[in-house]
């Protein structure tokens, strides 16, 4: 008995560091894909074997520049455009577009549950548009109202596309479970808006 019990830690303890960790959300960044409080399940080893893709939800190693807390290391967010895409937003055409393709995000971006009201898709309207350079990724938090990521750290630097993109190396995995409460388990997908990205 006792060994299996030293098999059996050794086992979840490989399993924790190596394939699959869960996080806990802290904040409403992520609303209303993810809920403050909420559990989801990330695999760790899929990016061993190829990069990060549009639309997925990530776990990452913040930069410093982006924490406001020094030991707020974990950040969770959704990938929109990956090295070599560019990423704009016009407020006239009120959405954003990555390689000229128009996004959809009316199924993820962040809506009031009390009047309706759905977030602009870059807070406060703020127009911008940038290539990604290779090996980094654009994310953005589906609650763009509350959410620091690349769209926030491009204005707090002066327009820096290098303090405004992460590293793929930071990136410590892909969140496609919701696993607590219960009541709110189910897959996260990747949206269908970006199957027609170019």
């Amino acid at each position: 008995m006792p060994l299996l019990l030293v098999v059996a830690v050794v086992v979840a303890l490989l399993v924790r560091t190596f394939a699959l960790q869960s996080f806990w959300i802290p904040s409403g960044s992520m609303e209303n894909t993810l809920q403050s409080g909420d559990r989801v399940l990330v695999n760790k080893l899929i990016y061993d074997f190829r990069d990060p893709e549009r639309g997925e939800v990530i776990v990452f190693r913040a930069p410093q520049s982006w924490r406001s807390d020094p030991n707020d290391e974990d950040f969770i967010k959704r990938v929109i455009a990956v090295g070599g895409d560019t990423v704009s937003y016009d407020a006239g055409a009120g959405h954003i577009e990555v390689n000229g393709h128009p996004l959809d995000e009316s199924s993820y971006i962040y809506k009031d549950p009390n009047t309706g009201v759905r977030d602009l898709p870059s807070k406060d309207g703020y127009e911008f548009k940038v290539t990604v350079p290779k090996g980094r990724l654009w994310v953005m938090g589906d609650h763009r109202a509350a959410s620091g990521d690349s769209r926030e750290n491009f204005i707090r630097s002066g327009e820096s596309v290098g303090t405004a993109t992460i590293p793929v190396s930071s990136v410590v995995g892909k969140a496609f479970s919701i696993i607590w409460p219960p009541s709110r388990w189910h897959w996260l997908s990747i949206p269908d808006s970006f199957e027609g990205v170019p």
